[in-house]
């Protein structure tokens, strides 16, 4: 354990900073949050950080109180001339707004990315951004993890044959074909047709799924409106089984009893974001170790592209 590093975690995202801190070697830093009456918060460090390496862990789903804690929590360790601050963002909150796809639409992951830097961020921490482009998007290093380095081995470990690799979008193709490489499998893709947010009208498949143990991959599970309409027209098309590997389980509205009902086998995502209730078809693995490796490399001046698999 590195005396010149100091772990703190933002209160959403507490229980996997305390895996991250426990596998890094050592404990989170004691930092206390003072509320006022009206909901106005305020972070303190209740400890030294000056001329520390300080990672704060903080993922930042809505409320939004989430993402202004992080910047609370940076502009803090800046006041108390920490020497690297850098925020460690499992879930990248506001990432699906990464471009202009309508008129008069903000660029919301832009905003959140000056926000960050603005705060006094000097490096970057997340994993399976929405958008790879995002990472353009900041000012200071950005460390793109890949949930890959832990879903693989999951993989491997169902011993399924005939394994087929799908992308629930054509935007996800990429993602998948690199799934699909590494594995020497093939790849399917489904082609959605949506006419608002967060509603699916319909879904086609482009490849061949029968007798197929399918794997759809994606970074998020929001609804899961596409990859539960996903599967039902994947058996129908006569796949053996269904599954879908999703390293964000936002899971919001009725997504649980979506997923609970579902053919899918099994839902498998990661820590990054507690789930708010248990599913027997949820499956959690945590990616803890991967970032509690990378924070030793990067404090040892290390290279990190060694965690990577694909």
């Amino acid at each position: 354990m590195s005396s010149e590093v100091k772990i703190f975690a933002g209160r959403h995202s507490k229980e996997l900073a305390n895996k991250i801190a426990k596998s890094f070697g050592t404990v989170l830093g004691n930092v206390v949050f003072n509320n006022f009456s009206d909901g106005e918060f305020q972070p303190s460090y209740e400890e030294t950080v000056r001329g520390k390496k300080v990672f704060i862990i903080q993922s930042t789903p809505p409320p939004q109180e989430n993402l202004f804690e992080l910047l609370l929590m940076i502009d803090a360790a800046k006041r108390a001339s920490a020497k690297e601050i850098i925020a460690v963002v499992p879930y990248f909150g506001m990432a699906r707004q990464d471009r202009k796809d309508n008129p008069r639409v903000p660029i919301g992951s832009k905003l959140v990315a000056n926000l960050i830097s603005s705060a006094g961020a000097t490096r970057i921490m997340t994993i399976d951004l929405h958008a790879d482009q995002i990472q353009g998007f900041f000012e200071v290093p950005v460390d793109h993890l890949f949930g890959s380095t832990v879903f693989i081995n999951y993989i491997k470990g169902l011993n399924l044959s005939e394994i087929i690799i799908a992308s629930p979008d054509v935007g996800g193709t990429k993602r998948a074909n690199a799934y699909a490489k590494y594995l020497n499998t093939d790849m399917v893709i489904c082609y959605k047709k949506r006419l608002v947010a967060n509603k699916v009208e319909e879904i086609k498949i482009i490849g061949d799924v029968k007798d197929k143990n399918i794997i759809l991959v994606d970074d998020m599970i929001d609804t899961g409106g596409t990859l539960v309409k996903a599967a039902e027209i994947m058996k129908s098309s006569g796949a053996k089984s269904v599954r879908a590997i999703c390293t964000h389980a936002v899971l919001s509205g009725t997504a649980y009893e979506n997923i609970k009902n579902s053919l899918l086998e099994e839902l498998i995502v990661s820590d990054t974001l507690p789930l708010k209730q248990t599913n027997p078809k949820i499956k959690v693995l945590t990616i803890s170790d991967l970032f509690a490796d990378v924070i030793k490399n990067i404090d040892q001046n290390k290279s990190i592209s060694s965690q990577f698999l694909i």
